[in-house]
């Protein structure tokens, strides 16, 4: 169920993203980590290669997982909203999906990157 939330709005977090990527008002630590974790999704080198049946891909969900996670759990909630397109109960069904799939990610390590929680 999680995963099919997250896959379902997929085209609606990735209009919310590039319009973070571009506002000054998004912190500068989320901006580097966003264009970081763009380069790798999109890089044909991974830490676990793809041609490995179901591992292969964990990576890339893992890493997919903990954007979506810091940028609508831990950025601020009016900022995100500006950029997405669906309603905003839709948006917390999606932060609440990315949650429980970043959940191995250190809090100490979401709040150097995005801030403190909202």
């Amino acid at each position: 169920m999680t995963m099919r939330v997250l896959l379902r709005a997929l085209p609606a977090i990735v209009r919310t993203v590039a319009g973070l990527a571009l506002d000054p008002a998004l912190p500068r630590a989320a901006k580097i980590a966003l264009a970081a974790a763009v380069v790798y999704l999109a890089s044909p080198l991974d830490l676990v290669p793809d041609f490995i049946p179901l591992l292969g891909y964990l990576d890339d969900l893992l890493l997919a997982a903990l954007l979506v996670d810091g940028l609508l759990n831990w950025v601020d909630r009016p900022l995100v909203l500006r950029y997405w397109p669906g309603t905003p109960e839709a948006l917390e069904r999606v932060g609440r999906a990315a949650r429980v799939l970043a959940v191995w990610v250190p809090r100490r390590l979401k709040a150097r990157v995005f801030g403190t929680p909202q």
